[in-house]
């Protein structure tokens, strides 16, 4: 099934590893294949990085952008979920990190990025952080 992305004047975007940015006008991508594919507001840098959960979705991330070297990002990715993990109370929270785990574990990296941002939801509501990093709601994939 083709992928449609409707992109914003100057939006950018990374397919396969390659950054690609729009042109001055909307535009429209349909992509025919499977492709890694990430929209800027899901891309986080390194530095970003900077909570629990926010370490959790990092290695996430970089093991959809490049898939192939993904087992270099497998173990920090591992250890972050089970430090997650073992100060959660939340059985619905602790279910969502199984679900993580069980999508990085099939490779299917976007699904499990996604419930990712749920962590990083939860961890904001509970140290009442403003949202400081990625914003709610799903990109392409």
């Amino acid at each position: 099934m083709p992928l449609k992305l409707s992109l914003k004047p100057g939006e950018k975007f990374v397919l396969n590893g390659a950054v690609v940015q729009n042109g001055d006008r909307r535009g429209v991508l349909i992509l025919q294949n499977k492709a890694s594919v990430l929209r800027e507001k899901d891309i986080m840098q390194a530095d970003e990085a900077n909570s629990p959960a926010r370490r959790i979705y990092f290695p996430v991330m970089m093991m959809y952008l490049d898939e192939l070297n993904a087992p270099r990002f497998y173990d920090e990715f591992a250890h972050r979920l089970n430090d997650f993990m073992s100060v959660i109370g939340s059985a619905t929270v602790l279910a969502d990190c199984v679900a993580v785990s069980k999508h990085v574990m099939s490779r299917e990296y976007y699904k499990a990025l996604m419930l990712c941002r749920r962590l990083i939801e939860y961890e904001d509501e509970r140290l009442g952080n403003v949202a400081t990093g990625l914003p709610k709601g799903g990109g392409a994939g």
